[in-house]
């Protein structure tokens, strides 16, 4: 392995992010009592030009009103593009009045990491300003062709930076690609649209320590197209995908969530290689297959996730089991 190693973000659980539009703050308490791992309040494109100044006071009410962290929930802003004049009141009044009880700037169509800087720098002077207990995460959407192509580059950014969402929709327009669609297959494309554009994403966020997750899926009638995208995204890497609906919250969190027989194996397989180092030797068969540290390092990955699942719903036990 390399001597030069990117480590880790700061670890959350992101199976499922709901996407809750600012301009309509009756769902807030509805977002706080779903089984989300991630909320996410918008300000960008699902609030119309006319509501965004009372989306953003409601988002601030939002995070003030509702103690997200004691129901085991990250809360995230989408702030609007820094090519539009509603981005830096965004930041400066929500982070103002209640960056407190934010955990993460969601910051979209990013191109440069330049783009990055300068929400870094504006979060930077108002923690210092406002004395805020803790730092402020950031994350971006990759969803232009820009973006992309600077992708490794916007990795790199900030140490602020978190993790990096896949943009289908805005994507496929800044490509005119030849689809309407908000992910899913295209009929015309043999096999995945989207793999090449995931791969490389994926592959820009586990270099340098960040949690790639995939963006939203349109048809929200359509449970069997959404399993089928978050499977091909959990199998390249993905740690989780946007619910746009609350419907989609659990589909999320199945596919996920490592299964239980998944699980067992991977416990099986550091036993044996714990016993196998206690006996001298450096891998072990199982099940009829050899197993070394590769293998080791891959099943410590599944044994970590379902972990850190266990650990939030002891504080926030699904709604199934608190009506018991």
């Amino acid at each position: 392995m390399s001597l030069t190693r990117y480590e880790p973000a700061t670890s959350r659980l992101q199976r499922s992010e709901l996407a809750v539009p600012g301009s309509q703050p009756a769902l807030f308490a509805k977002a706080l009592a779903s089984d989300a791992d991630v909320v996410f309040l918008d300000l960008e494109d699902a609030v119309a030009p006319a509501d965004k100044e009372q989306a953003r006071q409601n988002v601030i009410a939002g995070l003030l009103e509702h103690d997200w962290r004691a129901r085991g929930k990250t809360v995230s802003v989408r702030i609007n593009g820094i090519d539009t004049h509603y981005m830096y009141r965004d930041v400066v009044d929500v982070v103002e009045q209640a960056g407190h009880r934010l955990d993460v700037v969601l910051l979209p169509k990013v191109g440069v990491p330049a783009d990055v800087y300068l929400v870094d720098a504006l979060l930077t002077q108002i923690e210092a300003a406002r004395r805020l207990p803790h730092r402020i995460g950031v994350e971006v959407l990759i969803e232009t062709a820009l973006g992309m192509a600077n992708v490794e580059a916007i990795a790199q950014a900030s140490r602020r930076l978190e993790a990096m969402h896949f943009g289908v929709a805005d994507l496929a327009a800044s490509l005119r690609a030849r689809t309407v669609s908000i992910g899913g297959p295209n009929p015309d494309y043999p096999g995945d649209q989207w793999h090449a554009a995931l791969s490389r994403m994926v592959t820009a966020c586990r270099a340098y320590g960040l949690r790639p997750i995939d963006g939203p899926y349109g048809d929200f009638k359509d449970p069997e197209g959404f399993r089928a995208a978050a499977r091909r995204a959990a199998a390249l890497g993905y740690e989780g995908k946007w619910a746009i609906h609350p419907s989609q919250i659990a589909l999320a969190n199945e596919v996920f969530t490592p299964p239980a027989v998944e699980l067992e194996r991977a416990r099986r397989i550091l036993d044996a290689l714990d016993q196998a180092a206690r006996e001298g030797r450096g891998a072990a068969q199982l099940d009829g297959r050899m197993i070394d540290a590769a293998s080791a390092r891959m099943a410590r990955n599944i044994v970590a996730i379902a972990s850190t699942i266990a650990a939030r719903e002891r504080v926030a036990p699904p709604l199934a089991a608190t009506r018991v």
